[in-house]
């Protein structure tokens, strides 16, 4: 299938051709037809699989050429609106469709202006949307096409009242297409009622991480972690990685670690500066730095290819967070490595991944590195569900945390 049988204008066919692609991924070829028909759309694959083209592509075809915000797409972070706005502008290249993306942390005038100089497809956070609109700056009443991108991630960062502000500020007449990596059963009831008979497009095992990635657990004691990751670091000589920790303290204090140890690291979270965040990205793309350390809520932004390992300093809590963390090392169907630091405190963690992706990770330990007291899961375990794990939009519910059995501390 080529994109031109996915029906496909010419002028769109020249700025795919532009951008290096040669044929739809799966979730473009199921996903574009169903789009560009009208319908509403719930698409749901992996990361990496090119989501953003699968409804960037058909909103470019369909919206009408008349002035005016034509197509919204609300996403949860500024990393992931710079990125879907960069594909969006590249998609537009030889068409007259202008693209513009606006959200918190910078300068309010400036994108003020850019929408004032005219735009057809907006790429927004929903803080920084609501306050244009408060402000009489930007008009919602010609949207044609809405896209909720990352919806579950949207839920779980406690935006759901403000995209409930936009749904009310929205055309009611408008086709409405549904993006995510993961669409857990709460996203669905909660955004059903703005959904009118959609079509569901799933590619591949949703919740599972992409098969190429080699997985490999080491279980260490919670003070070792710092030393370990250096250790790890200097041994395998290991280039472009990727670190995510559970806090925004923990992430500046890993930098830190590294830093005294001679390698080049940067932090990335929420409380950085957007030119702080942006500038840390570019230094990581560019070779300048060998370590990005990052927290979940900036994860689905970083899009950086041939990122060689992922390491998970802290067990995510979320265990759909797992999957969207190792997926930054395997863009595009490209092979990778995750390392996942366990401890003695994060055997809930453990459990509740390997039952969301059906596989046991296996331990390893780095030869020559004193380990002090740690717990070590069994080897004879198996990935079993977690029934006290609710999935609340990716929220993990349940009273208490009790310490997971079928291990050993050494």
């Amino acid at each position: 299938m080529t994109f031109a049988e996915l029906g496909l204008e010419s002028r769109l066919l020249k700025g795919v051709e532009a951008m290096g692609y040669t044929s739809p991924t799966p979730i473009q070829h199921e996903a574009i037809p169903h789009a560009l028909s009208g319908k509403d759309v719930v698409g749901c694959a992996q990361t990496g699989t090119g989501k953003t083209a699968a409804f960037i592509l058909p909103i470019l075809q369909s919206m009408s050429p008349d002035g005016g915000v034509k197509a919204l797409v609300v996403t949860p972070t500024r990393e992931l609106a710079l990125q879907i706005e960069e594909v969006a502008r590249s998609c537009a290249r030889f068409t007259n469709h202008r693209t513009a993306a606006v959200f918190g942390g910078v300068g309010y005038e400036p994108q003020k202006k850019k929408i004032r100089h005219g735009v057809d497809l907006l790429v927004a956070t929903p803080g920084r949307l609501l306050d244009l609109q408060r402000r009489g700056d930007v008009n919602l009443g010609k949207v044609e096409i809405l896209v909720l991108d990352e919806a579950d991630r949207m839920l779980d960062m406690g935006f759901w009242p403000d995209v409930r502000r936009i749904l009310a500020l929205l055309p009611a007449k408008r086709q409405n297409l549904l993006f995510s990596a993961t669409m857990s059963p709460k996203v669905l009831s909660v955004i059903g009622d703005t959904l009118d008979d959609p079509t569901e497009v799933r590619v591949g095992r949703t919740a599972t991480p992409v098969e190429a990635i080699e997985q490999k657990l080491y279980p260490v004691d919670g003070m070792q972690k710092g030393e370990l990751l250096v250790e790890l670091m200097q041994q395998r000589n290991l280039d472009r990685v990727l670190v995510f920790t559970r806090t925004k303290h923990r992430a500046d204090r890993v930098c830190r670690t590294l830093s005294r140890s001679g390698i080049k690291a940067a932090p990335i979270h929420s409380n950085r500066s957007q030119s702080q965040r942006q500038k840390a990205l570019d230094d990581f793309k560019q070779g300048r730095v060998r370590v990005l350390v990052a927290t979940d809520i900036v994860a689905r932004g970083i899009d950086v290819d041939n990122i060689s390992h992922v390491i998970n300093f802290d067990m995510p809590n979320n265990p759909e967070d797992y999957v969207h963390r190792i997926g930054r090392t395997a863009r595009a169907g490209a092979e990778g490595t995750a390392f996942s630091f366990l401890g003695p405190d994060e055997t809930d963690e453990l459990r509740a991944i390997e039952g969301l992706i059906n596989k046991v990770i296996e331990c390893e330990d780095l030869e020559g590195f004193e380990y002090r007291m740690r717990y070590v899961p069994s080897e004879s375990r198996t990935a079993k569900k977690v029934h006290k794990l609710a999935y609340n939009g990716g929220a993990l519910s349940g009273r208490g945390r009790r310490r997971s059995r079928g291990g050993r501390r050494r």
